[in-house]
């Protein structure tokens, strides 16, 4: 067998893979920082719930990817500060996000998150990266339907144009 047949653990990672755990990493740290923000800001309880939801979830993958990248030799990016939890009270009101931003922002982070798992999945070489991006992907897609059902049920959600083809006459 070639240096890629046998376990895909003892295989090097390819620049690819190294930059898209990289990466991941650094945006996890990024979001859970910024995600206890949103957290502060936020008054919705069913909102406050996804939110833990999503920053656990990032704490899983920050411990899968710390792990590759400290087994492969490779230093990691700076993590960002944990944010204190503050009173949604304390906040000014002009300086608030409120609940539907905070919601369309999480959307969007989820949606941005499917795509880059979809391409680390699909430019690994090892099967082990493949398959962790994989589990990554259905997790994201799992919290961004809760997200949909939430947007529609408080009336968040903001439709594009929609497309309604009436019958000729």
């Amino acid at each position: 067998m070639g240096i890629l047949g046998g376990n895909p653990k003892d295989e090097p990672l390819h620049y690819g893979e190294v930059f898209a755990v990289w990466s991941s990493l650094i945006a996890d740290y990024g979001m859970i920082s910024g995600y206890q923000t949103f957290y502060n800001h936020a008054g919705d309880e069913d909102l406050k719930k996804i939110i833990e939801d999503i920053i656990e979830l990032c704490r899983d993958e920050v411990k899968q990817l710390e792990k590759i990248l400290k087994t492969n030799g490779i230093a990691l990016p700076p993590a960002s500060p944990e944010r204190p939890v503050a009173r949604m009270e304390d906040i000014p009101p002009g300086a608030k996000f409120n609940d539907p931003e905070i919601s369309a922002a999480l959307t969007a982070d989820m949606g941005a998150g499917l795509v880059a798992c979809s391409q680390a999945m699909g430019t690994s070489t090892r099967e082990d990266i493949a398959l962790m991006y994989g589990q990554f992907h259905m997790a994201k897609a799992q919290i961004g339907a809760k997200l949909l059902r939430l947007n529609k049920t408080k009336g968040w959600l903001v439709p594009p144009p929609l497309h309604v083809d009436y019958p000729e006459k």
